[in-house]
């Protein structure tokens, strides 16, 4: 008999926090290997969690409506279903670390919603999530502070939106160590709004969001793992451009989406992949891990969210009309934040397009683990000087090969880039579709 321990999971990258939308299970109820135990939402997914053990619900430590980070622990699920949960449910974990309501049903320490006392006793009888006494442990607020704040969650819980109110609203002249109410006190400068520095200078201070603090932590990471190189040509999509020109109605027409340059260079990087495999590789200590199956990640811009990156898998099975239909479908479910976790993992390689922001050329940061990462610029007419000696205006595009350095050499790199040049300049549309 044990207790397996439900932790927030993660919802793709980048993503360091989730919202849980709707408990299907409740302490005492039976629940069967991946039967949906429940749903959560981030700002661009929304999931149903199945259940990674068969059993019974021993506690359920958030709320529905409750944001917590990845990582922190959610539920218990014992895993002999004969067990007895319905009596010793509400002491199953440790006070400070499990509501003693497991039923949901108030105590005299949750219920009252007005500004506490602060007196020992009940402190320790009062649930925070272990979110909250993160955030108050690095905040330099203690339990007994804690206890003055006026909880809007279920039975008078702190949530985070609580602490960060109290915070917020505590005078400057409030001491952290002997609060005992919510201060009526002069508020301190709020987040984003401008200060003075000692100096002199003008500045607007503006705190990091999650999202955003996992974006920096995850790139710096892979800067520091991985020795960045970047190989960079310019291709001639002059015959892609007249090609897509021509059909590009008819394949809306039948398709009900539009034929991108995107495509093309997707298909064109499954090519190249499959003449060069250890592209399509990772590293794991020293070995190399050969990844028989090629599965693009697809940066997609979501208005609001910055980029979301979901996967076509075994992209090397699908044709030019296949690779386009799953781009439009999967962009269309990050927009729609309709991602599943299946969608948001197991890329191999990437490509981001930074050409559709009128970019020329990037030199990309690789997705860990992946050993790759390939950026298309924006298609732009120039002047070019021919195989004949000939100045002519082209349709040109920059792109960049940015690789892990421990694996993929100059050569292979420049190999690489140069067979999706190839492939780019002397695809035929027609014979693809």
């Amino acid at each position: 008999m044990a207790r397996i321990d439900i932790v927030m999971p993660q919802m793709g990258e980048s993503i360091t926090n989730g919202t849980i939308t709707k408990w299907h299970k409740q302490v005492g109820d039976s629940i069967e290997l991946d039967e949906i135990l429940l749903e959560i939402s981030t700002d661009k997914v929304e999931s149903e969690i199945p259940s990674p053990v068969e059993g019974r619900i021993a506690a359920v430590l958030f709320e529905e409506g409750e944001t917590i980070d990845v990582g922190i622990k959610i539920a218990e699920i014992e895993d002999d279903p004969s067990a007895d949960l319905g009596a010793s449910s509400a002491t199953s974990a440790p006070a400070s670390e499990a509501p003693t309501q497991a039923s949901n049903q108030p105590t005299t320490s949750t219920a009252s919603a007005s500004v506490r006392s602060g007196n020992e006793s009940e402190t320790e009888r009062r649930f925070y999530t272990p979110l909250v006494k993160a955030m108050a442990k690095e905040a330099g607020v203690s339990l007994s502070e804690l206890s003055n704040i006026n909880g809007s969650g279920a039975g008078g819980r702190v949530n985070k939106a609580d602490f960060l109110a109290y915070v917020e609203n505590k005078g400057s002249s409030t001491s952290a160590s002997s609060s005992s109410s919510l201060s009526a006190s002069a508020p301190t400068t709020p987040a984003g709004t401008a200060s003075v520095t000692a100096s002199g200078e003008r500045v607007e201070i503006i705190p990091m969001d999650n999202m955003r603090k996992a974006i920096a932590k995850n790139m710096v990471e892979s800067k520091l793992t991985s020795p960045h190189v970047n190989s960079i040509d310019e291709i001639d999509m002059s015959s892609l451009v007249k090609q897509r020109e021509a059909i590009k109605n008819d394949f809306k027409k039948q398709e009900g989406f539009s034929l991108t340059y995107s495509h093309f260079v997707l298909y064109a990087l499954v090519q190249a992949l499959k003449e060069w495999p250890l592209v399509n590789s990772s590293i794991d200590g020293t070995n190399i891990v050969m990844k028989k199956d090629i599965n693009l990640g697809c940066a997609v811009a979501v208005p609001g969210n910055g980029l979301v990156v979901p996967v076509i898998k075994n992209a090397d099975s699908l044709n030019l009309t296949g690779i386009a239909r799953k781009v439009n479908e999967i962009a269309g479910k990050a927009r729609a934040k309709k991602l599943t976790m299946d969608e948001l993992t197991g890329g191999t390689f990437t490509f981001t397009n930074v050409g559709s922001f009128g970019t020329l050329m990037a030199t990309p940061v690789i997705l860990q683990p992946q050993v790759g990462i390939f950026a298309s610029g924006v298609i732009k007419k120039r002047p070019v000087v021919t195989a004949d000696d000939a100045i002519a205006i082209r349709n040109m595009m920059y792109g960049t090969h940015t690789y892990d350095h421990r694996l993929v050499d100059g050569e292979l790199g420049g190999r690489f880039l140069d067979s999706v040049k190839k492939n780019l300049e002397s695809m035929n549309i027609s014979s693809l579709l």
